[in-house]
């Protein structure tokens, strides 16, 4: 079986405390966008798995693993061999790893006919770490907590093309938290999003971007680079290092290359 997951880029992030477990609560609008990594999962005599086109170690306890074992720890499943084909960039706040993972229990539950419900991949998915469960349904929503309580709203952006840069600046997670500054969110982010999209970026912000900037001051000039390049609204997605932006009309790509990898999602 073959199938394809999907990136995800966040409309505004704002990350308002931090809990005694040490994961931080958001505020984010998740909205799905079309930039791909491949899975194919093929029968096999032992539970592998195979990345291509990542340049990072892949140890055995990877989120693709993971989300096999939780499901075979509740069903009878044969060992499998996972082929993963990375489309979606690393370290750029786009749900790559995420989506794989959601990807494999839905691939899984459609290959050995579980009938698992929406709710149950869903309950599987927050297992596994935030932004999993967004990727079950795959439709705009506004997410709170750390990541993983949804509320679904109407967002539309399919009349606007979406350009995306990635660096080659990889940022972790962790990284990115210990430069962010924690505060109430001054902006809901569900009235901000009905605003005209030409007003976004006077209202509309992602927590991580001051820190990062002062870090990374090539981010910072990605993003006055969309800005110059005619985007009604740029912004970094999740904690980095992707920078996206919305456009009327296709812009000249070639003056984006070099700050790095364009994508057109």
């Amino acid at each position: 079986m073959l199938q394809f997951a999907n990136a995800k880029i966040n409309i505004g992030l704002h990350i308002t405390s931090k809990r005694p477990d040490g994961y931080h609560e958001l505020e984010s609008i998740f909205y799905p966008i079309k930039i791909y990594d491949g899975i194919e999962i093929l029968p096999s005599e032992a539970l592998s798995m195979q990345v291509y086109n990542y340049a990072f170690p892949v140890d055995e306890d990877n989120l693709c693993t993971k989300a096999y074992r939780l499901i075979a720890a509740d069903y009878n499943l044969p060992p499998v061999q996972i082929h993963l084909l990375k489309g979606i960039p690393v370290g750029a706040g786009l749900g790559g790893g995420s989506a794989d993972a959601s990807r494999v229990l839905m691939m899984l539950n459609e290959q050995y006919t579980l009938d698992l419900t929406h709710q149950q991949l869903e309950s599987y998915a927050r297992q596994l770490g935030a932004d999993c469960p967004f990727f079950i349904r795959n439709k705009p929503v506004y997410a709170t907590g750390i990541g993983t309580t949804f509320e679904e709203i109407a967002l539309d952006l399919s009349a606007y093309h979406i350009v995306l840069v990635k660096p080659q600046i990889h940022i972790s997670t962790a990284a990115a938290y210990q430069n962010v500054s924690i505060r109430t969110a001054q902006v809901d982010l569900r009235e901000a999003i009905q605003l005209p999209v030409q007003e976004w970026k006077y209202h509309i912000k992602n927590d991580f971007e001051d820190g990062l900037f002062r870090h990374h001051p090539e981010i910072q000039n990605l993003k006055s680079a969309l800005y110059d390049s005619g985007a009604i609204y740029a912004s970094m997605s999740g904690s980095g290092s992707a920078v996206f932006g919305l456009f009327d009309s296709v812009p000249d790509i070639h003056k984006l290359q070099s700050f790095g990898t364009v994508f057109l999602g």
